[in-house]
């Protein structure tokens, strides 16, 4: 099993020379790892400078502008350029330039299939990773591929059939078996979430903090039990907001189940009678452990920042193989 690295170290002296970039450009953040050749971090930078906001023209001097100091100043150096690698939203049609997908069943692409955008500076070289696809049904991935590949790159011995479970704006359940990504499907429940609690009646009905561990237990129950009423259901949260004072801390804690179950009532062929690893440790993966656990399943959740910063290592040590004689 590989170190995962420190992703949030002590100031690095700044004799410290970055090796390389690592990148994962979302729809709405960027985040950034400078690397030592040890693939240790000597410094992280958060930005909202995500693909949403920019055209393909902003990539290379919003990259610019953040890096600043790590970078020797004018625009060449005396030595190799430093290699940016990127997962994520970057490599998509509308991003900086698309790196094509892969289709399942296959391994997590790497750098050999990585897209080099065209870039003005010297100083860096570009490398875009791919996402994946499946045709039939049609899915797309693009940035959950390099969790799995950090996911796998912790343990090499993980090579029977698995199930990881990425949830988010649009959760992912992938099959991974002798280290490939066998079949995956998405579901917009997250999304789903958020336009119901803050677009529909239910924004009546439904606080934006608060929780209730039992409600939202009972309604994937409820969901698992009858998925084919959701629409009936969530209709439900307004019917007893006014005739008995449902509290919106439990609105919200019955919608986010009432959705999740449904997922997950889509998705039983993935979880039944299997482990499942959730790549994700905030609130929301919380929520999948716990709908998982009382449906019986065994689920355990991993750090997904320190698995994509894992991918993206696992990609410069394939750039640094690539270039050995």
């Amino acid at each position: 099993m590989t170190t995962p690295p420190d992703l949030f170290p002590e100031k690095t002296p700044e004799t410290s020379a970055p090796a390389w970039i690592a990148a994962d450009w979302g729809t709405t953040q960027l985040r950034l790892w400078v690397m030592d050749a040890q693939n240790q971090v000597i410094d992280r930078i958060t930005s909202d400078r995500g693909m949403s906001r920019l055209r393909p023209q902003d990539y290379e001097p919003t990259l610019l502008g953040l890096l600043g100091g790590h970078l020797t100043p004018g625009d060449y150096s005396d030595t190799d350029p430093i290699p940016v690698i990127c997962c994520g939203m970057a490599g998509s049609r509308q991003g900086w330039a698309e790196a094509p997908y892969a289709t399942a069943p296959c391994p997590p692409p790497g750098i050999a299939q990585a897209t080099r955008p065209v870039i003005q500076d010297k100083r860096l070289t570009v490398y875009l990773l791919p996402g994946i696809k499946t045709t039939d049904p049609a899915d797309v991935m693009r940035g959950e591929e390099t969790q799995i590949s950090g996911y796998l790159a912790q343990d090499s011995n993980q090579t029977g059939p698995q199930v990881i479970c990425l949830p988010g704006t649009h959760s992912k359940w992938a099959k991974l078996d002798q280290g490939r990504v066998t079949s995956f499907s998405t579901f917009m429940t997250g999304e789903m979430f958020a336009l119901l609690r803050g677009q529909s009646v239910l924004r009546h009905c439904v606080s934006e903090e608060g929780w209730d561990d039992t409600a939202f237990t009972q309604a994937i129950t409820e969901t698992l039990a009858a998925p084919a009423g959701i629409a009936a259901q969530l209709f439900r949260l307004r019917a007893d907001a006014l005739l008995s004072g449902q509290r919106p801390e439990t609105g919200r804690a019955r919608l986010s189940g009432l959705l999740i179950g449904a997922e997950l009532a889509a998705t039983e062929n993935y979880w039944s009678h299997k482990s499942v690893t959730i790549l994700g440790t905030d609130t929301l993966a919380r929520c999948y452990e716990t709908a998982l656990s009382a449906l019986g399943c065994a689920a355990q959740r991993v750090d997904a920042e320190t698995l994509t910063l894992s991918g993206l290592c696992a990609a410069y040590d394939q750039l640094q193989k690539s270039r050995t004689p």
